[in-house]
């Protein structure tokens, strides 16, 4: 006696179903398809070499942005035109290209429009910016 055999090889999913895996899949191809490009104007900063001689090693110019002003080596700019022409100024008498590096630093109050035309204004007189995040402090125990 032979059984009859039941041959089903359609088998659907439950309907419920089909609105989350149309979600799981509109998720999945958006996330792997967000790739936009960052915006923002390209900066090359120096790399840090390990040893450096201290009789090689100039005194880098130092800028420190505020939301309203520029320094350069404390002495304030409210106007980036002679700030500009300033550091042009301390710049050429620089020969070497690796002692044209300026370290920026800034308040936390400045914002991102003033720190972009700081940093813009440098480049345009020829210096490399560097950026000093933090400062490093010894501590001396009593």
């Amino acid at each position: 006696m032979r059984l009859a055999r039941r041959t089903n090889l359609l088998i659907e999913p439950p309907a419920a179903a089909t609105g989350d895996i149309a979600f799981n899949l509109l998720v999945f191809f958006l996330v792997c398809a967000s790739t936009q490009p960052d915006s923002g104007r390209r900066q090359n900063i120096p790399a840090s070499e390990p040893k450096q001689q201290p009789s090689q090693q100039s005194q880098n110019i130092e800028v420190y942005v505020t939301r309203t002003t520029a320094a350069i080596d404390g002495r304030p700019y409210r106007n980036l035109e002679p700030f500009q022409a300033r550091l042009a100024q301390l710049l050429a008498a620089k020969p070497r290209p690796e002692d044209k590096v300026v370290v920026v630093k800034s308040s936390k109050d400045t914002s991102y429009a003033q720190w972009i035309e700081v940093t813009g204004r440098i480049e345009a007189a020829g210096g490399t910016i560097t950026l000093q995040l933090e400062e490093e402090r010894t501590v001396a125990s009593p």
